[in-house]
């Protein structure tokens, strides 16, 4: 049994101004309801509307390519324990991204050394790793980064890595529930379901 969320997320009928701003946060075309995470957000509204836009833009209008960023969100989540954002970037973007079942479930205790990873990827690992350890990254982390992305890109993955370390917080402190729909964080050594 999941707990109870400590921030219980809005229920509809909602305000229209919420309404339309829990709209823009879906998919377009998405067809489910609007995320328990979003209807958390929106208990702030000024908040909520003034998170959107770095949230859209990391996954809308980034530098990186789709893999690498998600490669990035996992490893980032996974890390902070994060489940119910784990699964739900598991459903929407894992599979469409080209991340197998076995690469999924390594994001979570794999690290860096787990098989199957490129050179650029265990760059990103890394990275995710040391930004979540230390809140800093090695010159020798750094110096592997530059060898596959931009300094933009460097850039990027540091601020996504620090928006999902944000996004992780809220949904861990307000024990928001996890979606039905959404894979679960595995256990160590177990694939992901969905």
């Amino acid at each position: 049994m999941m707990p109870r969320p400590r921030i219980a997320p809005l229920e509809p009928p909602y305000e229209a101004a919420t309404e339309q701003m829990l709209q823009r946060w879906m998919p377009p075309g998405a067809g489910i309801e609007p995320l328990r995470l979003f209807r958390t957000l929106a208990v702030h509204e000024g908040l909520f509307g003034r998170m959107r836009p770095l949230g859209a833009g990391i996954l809308g209008h980034g530098l990186l390519e789709p893999r690498v960023r998600e490669l990035m969100i996992l490893r980032t989540c996974a890390r902070c324990g994060a489940g119910y954002e784990w699964g739900v970037h598991v459903t929407f973007f894992g599979a469409s991204v080209g991340l197998t079942a076995a690469e999924l479930a390594a994001t979570v205790p794999g690290g860096a050394e787990a098989p199957g990873w490129s050179e650029s990827e265990r760059a990103v690992i890394r990275l995710a790793d040391e930004l979540h350890d230390t809140a800093d990254v090695s010159e020798a982390t750094y110096a592997e980064l530059e060898r596959f992305f931009s300094p933009a890109q460097i850039l990027e993955l540091v601020i996504a890595s620090g928006w999902y370390h944000t996004i992780s917080f809220v949904v861990n402190a307000a024990r928001v529930q996890d979606e039905p729909w959404a894979a679960r964080l595995p256990e160590l050594g177990r694939a992901p379901e969905g």
